[in-house]
This record gives structure tokens, C-alpha cells and sequence, in this order.
């Protein structure tokens, strides 16, 4: 399948990538749907269209980072958004009744890698692959 398909049928969109040029194109994003940069910081990376954080509600784990050398920065310096647009996601973890999101909103979580959350989101996946039978160990 293609991006253009892709895209038009996800609901979520994961990118993982190291990429110095979009993957997702504004024109590809849909209403409502929700997209997780989680590839490498760095500066000039860039997985998706800075379009798409212009019109989106855009969270990340590290605003500073994100700003400079995550995903909103070609966003940022382009003044497509401005660099306080970016909402920390623990102030939604924290009041979750402060987030009101339309379905047809984009939103788009600029993920940084701080560490102690990767490693508290890899607990709670082990133990869902447990429970559910799923999970393999694997000797070092």
C-alpha cells in the first residue's frame, strides 16, 4: 500500500525514523487523526510536514527540545507555530478535564526520548504482554 493510502485510512500514525525530509504531507493528514514523531532528535531531523503542526494540538514530553531539535522545530522556525504552542503532556496527565479535542482535531505528539518515560512505557507493555500471554524472555 501507499503513503496516500495509508494515511487516508489511519486513525494513529507512529514515525520512528531518522529522516531529514518529510514522510507525511500535510495533504495526506486527515481530520482526527493522531501523529507520534517519536524518530531521532537531532537538529534538521524532520518526519512530517511542518503543515501539519500548524493546524494540529501538539504535545510533547521536553518543550525545549522539541522546539530546538524535535519535530516542531522546522514548525517553529518557519512561524507556523509559536514555540509556547507546544503543550507539555504531563499538564494533560496531570488535568486531563483541560484537554478538549474535536474529533476532527489533529493532534501530534512530538516525543523527545526522556529516558524514565521510555522505561516506565516499556514496564507497563511487558506486563500487558504477560498477562495476555504474549510476552517471550529472552536470555542475554
Amino acid at each position: 500500500m501507499d503513503r496516500d493510502t495509508l494515511a487516508a485510512q489511519a486513525d494513529v500514525i507512529i514515525t520512528i525514523t531518522s529522516c531529514f525530509e518529510p514522510l507525511l504531507t500535510a495533504d495526506q493528514s486527515r481530520p482526527g487523526t493522531h501523529i507520534a514523531c517519536m524518530g531521532t532528535d537531532t537538529a534538521g531531523k524532520q518526519e512530517i510536514d511542518p503543515a501539519i503542526l500548524a493546524g494540529a494540538q501538539v504535545f510533547t514530553d521536553a518543550p525545549e527540545q522539541a522546539r530546538t531539535i524535535g519535530e516542531s522545530q522546522h514548525a517553529v522556525a518557519q512561524g507556523l507555530i509559536a514555540a509556547d504552542d507546544l503543550r507539555a503532556i504531563g499538564e494533560v496527565i496531570d488535568a486531563p478535564d483541560s484537554l478538549s479535542r474535536p474529533a476532527d482535531a489533529i493532534t501530534v505528539f512530538d516525543g523527545t526520548g526522556v529516558g524514565l518515560q521510555d522505561l516506565a512505557v516499556a514496564r507497563v507493555a511487558v506486563e500487558r504482554a504477560a498477562e495476555a500471554g504474549t510476552a517471550s524472555e529472552i536470555a542475554w
